[in-house]
């Protein structure tokens, strides 16, 4: 159940379209939908939070990710993320139509249909941080929001990013992939009215500290509109960028 589903129920029965006993009777499962001891969905998370639960994969086995995507694909848009490859085979065969991308490590079927305000701009330094924009990206997809690809823009060749002006003034909220020093973030923000949201990734030599030197560089930020999540973390940027997007 989604609020478009909701508001079309209740619309039927404010015309006298549908009883009062009907309407109950598509509201009366519960929030929720128990699979054993394997896990307890959170069904009415779409009509919450305006998204569907997705699938973490991570520490899952190929048949555990493969009977909860199964089941959550029933009821509407689907996505897996951290998706290793050797694992996406019994989650692919066991939803039909699901689509598997080994560079994001995300398995999906389907979108959101609620209407979006605009773009994101997803944004990475380097080539080696488009994995976690590309998890950015799908979960946008999902979303129903249009990613906007600006890749390879570091701040070691900043008239890179000057060239992508015009997409960046274009976006609703702009996320920004960078490991190494992590500066990219606070020049973004200098240059959009727009939030910001930084995403360090683990990318870079043994001072990075797997993500860590970039972490602190963001929470840092001089610019007021960047915000951060965790180290890796494409899929929680977009998330609340797509939020935005929609708002």
């Amino acid at each position: 159940m989604d609020e478009k589903t909701l508001r079309a129920l209740l619309a039927r029965v404010k015309r006298g379209q549908s009883s009062l006993d009907e309407a109950v009777a598509a509201l009366k499962g519960a929030p929720f939908e128990r699979m054993g001891d394997l896990a307890t969905l959170d069904t009415h998370r779409t009509l919450r939070v305006g998204m569907p639960e997705v699938v973490l994969a991570e520490s899952k086995t190929a048949a555990q990710v493969a009977a909860i995507a199964r089941k959550l694909a029933a009821r509407g848009p689907l996505l897996v993320t951290r998706l290793a490859p050797e694992k996406a085979g019994p989650a692919r065969r066991a939803v039909k139509g699901s689509v598997y991308d080994p560079v994001s490590r995300t398995l999906r079927r389907g979108r959101m249909d609620l209407p979006a305000r605009g773009p994101v701009a997803v944004c990475c330094a380097g080539t080696s941080d488009i994995p976690v924009c590309e998890e950015a990206a799908v979960t946008l997809e999902v979303m129903g929001v249009e990613p906007i690809r600006v890749y390879d823009v570091g701040v070691a060749g900043i008239h890179r990013l000057l060239a992508r002006r015009d997409d960046l003034d274009r976006a609703r909220a702009v996320i920004v992939a960078a490991g190494m020093e992590g500066a990219l973030p606070s020049v973004v923000g200098g240059l959009v009215g727009r939030p910001v949201i930084g995403v360090p990734t683990s990318v870079g030599y043994g001072a990075s500290l797997g993500g860590l030197a970039p972490l602190f560089t963001m929470l840092n930020s001089c610019a007021p509109n960047v915000t951060v999540v965790n180290v890796d973390n494409g899929f929680g940027a977009a998330f609340v960028a797509g939020l935005v997007a929609r708002g």
